[in-house]
């Protein structure tokens, strides 16, 4: 298919920090997705991380609002709070926003949906709408919602935990689409999966986080605590790894 196809494969990669996102552009993305808490889906990044992203990043900024883990149905104070996060993108310069917000019946909640790409729009900023879309009721009628909206694209990994699981909706949605939005798959994408993920579904655009363990350089540790939940490791994290991106990219348009 992409030997037919002589637009390239594009990446963006799922940046958990400014690091990340310097890696990203180091390796070829295009774009990047900021966020915070991966391992939590992913929150909106903080203040400093989305200034410094700004000033040292020369592709494009996209920023996550999500105010929280779970799920993506929030109270009135949410959403103000997303809402002065979409401003804060607005005033630092961002090229865009990822958004998703939904009722409680699954369908997607057009208003508060439409209010935030109002905001981003007025200002130039493009957006994405996230993965709360594998959340919907209703794939099919959300996707034309979303193109009703206005969105760009549309992240998603077909309703899945991942999108090689989820690559049969995802090649459904992007032929349901026929170029009215871009359909970005991700979730566990990476340089094993990437190639079949495309030849498989004739995506265009691709989305990960191409994250490798970094080892904490402390030379005295503290052993005998966890400072978060569950199973942690407080002397390693994670970080877009530069080379990862440049496998991706280069094994997507084989």
């Amino acid at each position: 298919m992409n030997q037919q196809n002589k637009t390239p494969i594009t990446l963006e990669v799922c940046a958990n920090s400014v690091s990340s996102a310097l890696a990203a552009q180091e390796g070829g993305a295009v774009r990047v997705e900021l966020c915070e808490n991966l391992h939590e889906g992913g929150t909106t990044p903080s203040y400093g991380q989305i200034l410094l992203a700004r000033k040292l990043l020369h592709i494009k900024l996209y920023v996550l609002i999500r105010p929280r883990p779970g799920d993506f149905l929030y109270s009135d104070t949410e959403f103000e709070i997303m809402k002065a996060d979409v401003q804060h993108c607005v005033n630092s310069g961002c090229d865009g926003v990822v958004i998703g917000i939904l009722k409680a019946d699954g369908k997607i909640d057009k208003t508060r949906c439409a209010e935030l790409i109002s905001l981003a729009h007025s200002k130039g900023l493009g957006v994405t709408f996230h993965r709360a879309f594998d959340m919907c009721a209703d794939m099919d009628q959300a996707l034309e919602e979303i193109i009703e909206l206005g969105c760009e694209r549309i992240l998603t990994s077909g309703g899945k935990s991942t999108a090689i699981e989820g690559s049969p909706t995802v090649a459904h949605l992007i032929s349901k689409a026929a170029g009215r939005i871009i359909i970005m798959p991700g979730a566990g994408i990476n340089q094993h999966n990437v190639a079949d993920l495309v030849h498989y579904t004739g995506a265009k655009e691709v989305h990960s986080s191409a994250r490798g363990k970094v080892k904490s350089q402390m030379a005295w540790r503290n052993d005998h605590i966890i400072m978060g939940d569950g199973d942690t490791d407080e002397f390693s994290f994670d970080v877009s790894d530069a080379e990862k991106v440049k496998n991706i990219i280069r094994l997507a348009n084989l």
